[in-house]
C-alpha cells in the first residue's frame, strides 16, 4: 500500500481526524496498522475532517479533533482530557473502567460475595441474564471451580480469556481436571485483574453480528453473519462478515421482517446495549457491535445469547464504512448489502468494485488480502 501525504488541516471545517493508539504494537508495516489507517482516513472524510495520521499531544491542530482509537478508551477523565465528550468526538467507545470493555461484563458473579473490580455492576448481570448464554465471570481460581462445577452438571463449559479477540484464548472443558489444566496456564495477575468467563458450550454455532455506527449525523444499523476461513497455518480464523445495513436506529432494522433467528439476535443485542448505558454512567458509544451466538445446548435445545461487545474499530468496520458512504451519497437508499473479506494465501484477485484495505505479505501471518464490497438492495430506494 502506497504512502499517502495526509493534510493536517481542513480549511473548510478546521476539524482533524486522528488515529489514537494506546501503545506501540510493533505492527507499523502489518495488515492491522495499514487497514486501520486506511479506514481512519475514510472516517475522517465522512466526518468532514482532514486526516492527520497518529495523534500527537504536542501538536497544535487548530481545530476540533475526531479520534479513531485502536481500542475502547478506558477512563472518563482521560477521555475528557483528550476533548472527547460525546459520540461525535470519536469512532469507538469510552468506558469508565477497563473491564467494562471486555467479555467480563457479560455474566454475573458466581455468588454475591465473589471478588470483582471496583465499579462492578451486579445490576447489569441481572438485566442481561436472558440476553446471554448461561455462565459466570470469575476473578479467583476457587470461583472458577465453583462456576465450572455448576456448568458441568449440564454439559461441557467454555473457558474464555476476557481480553482475547477473534475467538482466541478459549478452551472447552468437560471435567474438573481439564479446568485445572487450563487454569494453570492463566497468569494470576490476569485472573485477578481482568477475570475469566465460563459459559455453556454450544454445538453447531452460527455467530450473528448486530451493530450500529455513527459518524457525525450519519447513522447505520445492521445485522450480519460472520464467516470463518483457514489462515496460512491451516487454522480456522475470522474470514469476514456479510452485513445488511439500514439508515437509522435499531427500530428501523426491526421493521425489515427479519427471520426469527436474526430477529432474536437483534433484540438480544438491543437489550445488552440498553443495559450497558443504564448501568455504566458516562459511557460513550459511537460504534456498537455485538456478537450473538446461536446453536444447540447440551440438552439439545436451541440457545441464543450475546457473546461479547466491541466498542472500537473492528473487523467489520470496512463494511460499516461502505454502507455509511452509500447512505451519505444517496439518502434515498433504504438498504445496503456490504461484505468484508480476509483471504489468506497468494493469488487472491478482489472484484473490480472492491475497496482493498490490504494486499501483501504481513510480517507475522504471511500473505493476506482484505477488501470490502457493497451494493444497494434492488428495492433499496425510496420513491419511484
Amino acid at each position: 500500500m502506497a504512502d499517502v501525504d495526509f493534510p493536517t488541516r481542513n480549511p473548510k471545517s478546521g476539524g482533524v481526524a486522528v488515529e489514537y493508539c494506546h501503545a506501540s504494537r510493533g505492527d507499523s508495516g502489518g495488515h492491522e496498522a495499514l487497514t486501520r489507517s486506511a479506514i481512519s482516513r475514510k472516517l475522517g472524510m465522512l466526518r468532514g475532517y482532514a486526516f492527520s495520521g497518529q495523534y500527537d499531544a504536542a501538536a497544535d491542530y487548530g481545530g476540533p479533533l475526531y479520534f479513531i482509537p485502536d481500542d475502547t478508551i478506558a477512563g472518563l477523565d482521560h477521555a475528557r482530557s483528550l476533548g472527547i465528550s460525546s459520540e461525535h468526538d470519536l469512532f469507538g467507545g469510552v468506558v469508565p473502567q477497563p473491564f467494562v470493555a471486555t467479555k467480563a461484563i457479560s455474566h454475573s458473579l458466581v455468588h454475591p460475595g465473589a471478588g470483582a473490580p471496583q465499579g462492578w455492576s451486579a445490576e447489569f448481570g441481572d438485566m442481561v441474564r436472558d440476553a446471554v448464554l448461561p455462565g459466570y465471570t470469575v476473578f479467583t481460581a476457587e470461583d472458577a471451580r465453583q462456576a465450572c462445577s455448576r456448568l458441568l452438571a449440564r454439559g461441557p463449559a467454555r473457558l474464555k480469556a476476557v481480553r482475547a479477540k477473534g475467538g482466541h484464548g478459549q478452551t472447552v472443558v468437560s471435567g474438573m481436571a481439564e479446568l485445572e489444566a487450563a487454569l494453570a496456564d492463566v497468569e494470576p495477575a490476569e485472573l485477578a485483574g481482568h477475570g475469566l468467563v465460563l459459559e455453556e458450550n454450544l454445538r453447531d454455532v452460527t455467530t450473528h453480528s448486530v451493530g450500529q455506527v455513527r459518524v457525525g449525523d450519519l447513522v447505520a444499523t445492521y445485522y450480519g453473519t460472520q464467516r470463518l476461513t483457514r489462515d496460512n497455518d491451516g487454522k480456522q480464523v475470522y474470514g469476514g462478515t456479510d452485513l445488511v445495513a439500514v439508515p437509522g436506529g435499531f427500530d428501523r432494522l426491526l421493521t425489515l421482517g427479519l427471520p426469527r433467528a436474526v430477529h432474536d439476535a437483534v433484540v438480544q443485542a438491543c437489550h445488552f446495549d440498553a443495559a450497558a448505558e443504564a448501568c455504566f454512567p458516562g459511557i460513550i458509544l459511537s460504534r456498537r457491535n455485538y456478537d450473538v451466538a446461536q446453536g444447540t445446548g447440551p440438552d439439545g435445545l436451541r440457545r441464543s445469547g450475546v457473546l461479547e461487545q466491541s466498542w472500537r474499530l473492528g473487523g467489520a468496520t470496512g463494511a460499516e464504512v461502505a454502507a455509511l458512504e452509500i447512505f451519505r451519497t444517496d439518502p434515498g437508499v433504504k438498504t445496503v448489502h456490504a461484505a468484508c473479506f480476509e483471504i489468506y494465501g497468494d493469488g487472491c484477485e478482489p472484484p473490480p468494485d472492491a475497496t482493498v484495505y490490504f494486499q501483501g505479505h504481513d510480517p507475522k501471518i504471511g500473505p493476506l488480502t482484505k477488501y470490502t464490497v457493497a451494493r444497494i438492495d434492488r428495492n433499496g430506494r425510496e420513491g419511484p
